[in-house]
C-alpha cells in the first residue's frame, strides 16, 4: 500500500469508528465514549456501559451502522471554546479529561447526523463513503492503558472503500486463524503456556529441536562474519541500569530484586553487559571493529492484556550483536549488517521486507550532535545498498536512531524483527575507549543489532508463515515411518535405524491402527515425509514415499531417498 492509500484508509477507518459510536449510542443511549482511533488494518472505539456486551450484539450494531451509512450524513467540523466543550460533554468524564489535556482555549468537534464527538479529524466527507465494513471482536481495555483505571469495552472493526477488498481481508483473516501458531504449536507438541507462569513459554522437546536448528544456522552465519559469542548474567545491579539510561527511560518495563539489601534488576536488554565485557580489557584501533554476539535471555514486564502466545511474552531470548568500532567504520559495518540480515531472511523464506528509519525521540540520552551524526550514517548505509526506506520521526530508541526491518509473511502481514541501532551515547556514559594510532585515547561508537529479534517471537512468525508446513530442514520431525501392519514392523525398524544413523529426525508409528489413520496423524503433525512399508516394499527392499502435501507418492530405493533428502536439507529447500 502506497503512502497516500494508507492515509486514505486511516481516515476511512477513523470515520468508521465514529459511525460505530453513533450506532452504539442509538442502541445504548447511556454509553459514555472514550477514544476511537484508526489502527493498522482497522479501528476501535472504547466505551463505558453498565451492560454486558458480547459478540452476539455485533450484528445489531452493524445493522444500525448500515442505516447511518445509507443516510450519507456529512461529517461537519466546528471549533468551539473549551467552556462550550465542557458543557457539551458534561456527562462524559472521559471527554472532560481529554479536553483538559488539549492545549489552547478551543477544541475541535465533528458531527454526523445527530452524533457529536470530540475529535481533531480529519474525516471522509460523509458516512456514505464507507463501501464495506465488518465488526470483528470485543475486548476489555483500561482507560488510558492504566490498570488503576476503569475497564472499558473495546469493539474492533475494519472498513474498506470496496466490498471486494473486505472479502479479501476476511478471507485472509480466516487463513490466519487456521495458521495460528498457538494451535499449531499444540498440534506439533512444540510449546505450552501455564497459569503458574503467565506470559512465560514452556518449550517441549520438539520445540527445542526447532529452536536449536534456528540457532545453529544463526551461529554459522555470525561465525562467517567474525563474530565472537559471549554470555552475560541475567541479574545486574541497579547502578548499571542508571548509568545506561534504562532506569530513567525503561523502568516500567523491568523486573527488580534485592540481593543482600542492594537493588538489582533482571535485564530487559543485553547491551550493558556487552559493554562490561568490552571494558574488561584495553583495546587498540588495530582490533576494531570488535564484533560480539549474545543469545541473551531478557525479561520485560508486559501487561496481561497484550500477551499473545509466542508473539508477545515476558521472557525471551534476544539474538543480540554488538559492534564496537571507530566512527569512520560505522557506515561500512552497518552496510555489511544489512547484507547479513537480507541473507538470513531469504533462507527462512521471507523474500519481502521494507525498512524504516526511526529518528530521535523526545526522551533520549546523548547530544543533538551525536544524534545527527548517527542518523546521517544510517541513511548513507541504507542508500549505499540502493534500498528504499520510510522515516519514522521520533521513534528511535532512547540511546540512538535505528533501522527497523519489517518482514512480510505469506498472508501479507508485516512483522518488525531485525533492527540496527547506532549509539554514540552509551559509550560516553560508560566511558569506554580504545587507543588510537596517535597513541591517544578515543571513544568508539556502538552498533546494536538483531536479525531475528526475539527467538520465541520469530518461531511464532515462522509457524504462521508456513501454516506449520515447515521446510524439512526446520521441521522438528522430518520423517514418519508407517508400517502397513505389525508384520512389517521389523522392516520399518530397519529403515528407522538406517535413517536415524544418517542424522535424520525420524519416528516410527507402530500403533495397531489402519494406514489411513496413521497418515492422518502424520498430516496433523505436519511431518514433511511419510515412509510407507508393506509386503511389496519389504520384498523389493524399497520404500514408498508420501509427502505431507499428498499426491506425490512414489516407490524408491532408500539410498536414493537419502540422497534426495540430504540435498533438500543441506540447501534449505522448501518442498511445498
Amino acid at each position: 500500500m502506497i503512502e497516500n492509500d494508507k492515509k486514505a484508509y486511516d481516515i476511512l477507518n477513523h470515520s468508521s469508528s465514529h459511525i460505530m459510536a453513533a450506532a452504539i449510542k442509538k442502541i445504548f443511549p447511556d454509553a459514555k465514549f472514550a477514544i476511537g482511533p484508526s489502527i493498522k488494518e482497522g479501528f476501535y472505539y472504547d466505551f463505558d456501559i453498565d451492560k454486558n456486551i458480547s459478540t452476539e450484539d455485533l450484528p445489531l450494531i452493524e445493522e444500525e451502522m448500515k442505516k447511518i451509512i445509507k443516510a450519507d450524513y456529512k461529517f461537519e467540523k466546528k471549533e468551539i471554546s473549551k467552556k462550550e466543550a465542557r458543557e457539551l460533554f458534561k456527562n462524559n468524564p472521559y471527554k472532560i479529561e481529554l479536553i483538559k489535556d488539549i492545549e489552547g482555549d478551543s477544541v475541535r468537534i465533528y458531527s454526523s447526523g445527530d452524533f457529536i464527538d470530540l475529535c481533531s479529524g480529519p474525516h471522509i466527507s460523509s458516512t456514505g463513503k464507507v463501501g464495506a465494513f465488518k465488526l470483528l471482536s470485543i475486548a476489555g481495555a483500561y482507560w488510558r492503558g492504566s490498570e488503576k483505571n476503569k475497564m472499558l469495552v473495546r469493539i474492533y472493526g475494519t472498513s474498506f472503500f470496496e466490498k471486494e477488498e473486505l472479502k479479501k481481508y476476511l478471507d485472509r483473516l480466516e487463513k490466519a486463524k487456521r495458521s495460528d501458531h498457538r494451535k499449531i504449536g499444540k498440534d506439533l507438541d512444540l510449546f505450552s503456556f501455564h497459569d503458574e507462569a503467565p506470559g512465560f513459554p514452556f518449550f517441549h522437546s520438539k520445540g527445542m529441536i526447532m529452536i536449536n536448528i534456528i540457532l545453529d544456522y544463526w551461529r554459522e552465519e555470525h561465525i562467517k562474519e567474525s563474530y565472537e559469542e559471549i554470555k552475560t548474567p541475567i541479574i545486574l545491579s541497579s547502578q548499571l541500569w542508571k548509568t545506561s539510561g534504562h532506569w530513567d527511560n525503561y523502568r516500567e518495563n523491568m523486573y527488580f530484586v534485592k540481593i543482600d539489601e542492594d537493588d538489582y534488576a533482571i535485564k530487559p536488554m543485553n547491551c550493558p553487559g556487552a559493554i562490561l565485557v568490552y571494558k574488561s580489557n584495553q583495546h587498540s584501533y588495530k582490533e576494531l571493529p570488535i564484533r560480539i554476539t549474545e543469545l541473551g535471555l531478557v525479561h520485560r514486564h508486559e501487561k496481561s492484556g497484550v500477551l499473545l502466545g509466542l508473539l508477545r511474552v515476558r521472557s525471551f531470548t534476544q539474538d543480540d550483536a554488538h559492534i564496537f568500532c571507530m566512527e569512520e567504520q560505522a557506515e561500512e559495518e552497518i552496510s555489511k549488517t544489512i547484507g547479513l540480515i537480507d541473507r538470513v531472511y531469504k533462507v527462512f523464506g521471507f523474500d519481502k521486507y521494507h525498512l524504516e528509519l526511526s529518528t530521535r525521540p523526545e526522551n533520549r540520552i546523548g547530544t543533538d550532535m551525536m544524534w545527527e551524526k548517527a542518523e546521517n550514517i544510517l541513511k548513507k548505509a541504507i542508500e549505499s545498498r540502493g534500498l528504499e526506506y520510510v522515516v519514522n520521526e521520533g521513534e528511535g530508541a532512547f540511546y540512538g536512531p535505528k533501522i527497523d526491518f519489517h518482514i512480510e509473511d505469506c498472508l501479507g502481514r508485516t512483522w518488525q524483527c531485525g533492527t540496527i541501532q547506532l549509539d554514540f551515547a552509551m559509550p560516553e556514559k560508560f566511558d569506554i575507549e580504545y587507543m588510537g594510532e596517535d597513541n591517544v585515547r578515543h571513544r568508539p561508537v556502538m552498533i546494536h543489532w538483531v536479525v531475528l529479534g526475539s527467538i520465541e517471537r520469530f518461531l511464532g512468525i515462522l509457524i504462521e508463515h508456513y501454516s506449520g508446513n515447515l521446510p524439512p530442514w526446520l521441521a522438528p520431525q522430518q520423517i514418519a515411518i508407517l508400517p502397513i501392519s505389525e508384520k512389517f514392523y521389523d522392516y520399518g525398524l530397519e529403515i528407522y535405524d538406517h535413517l536415524e544413523k544418517k542424522g535424520f529426525r525420524v519416528e516410527m508409528d507402530n500403533r495397531v491402527e489402519s494406514l489411513n489413520k496413521k497418515i492422518r496423524q502424520a498430516e496433523i503433525k505436519k511431518i514433511p515425509y511419510m515412509v510407507i512399508v508393506g509386503k511389496n516394499e519389504k520384498d523389493t527392499r524399497t520404500i514408498t514415499i508420501r509427502k505431507k502435501t499428498g499426491g506425490d507418492i512414489k516407490e524408491i530405493k532408500l539410498s536414493d531417498f537419502i540422497s534426495e533428502l540430504k540435498d533438500v536439507i543441506e540447501n534449505k529447500k522448501n518442498i511445498y
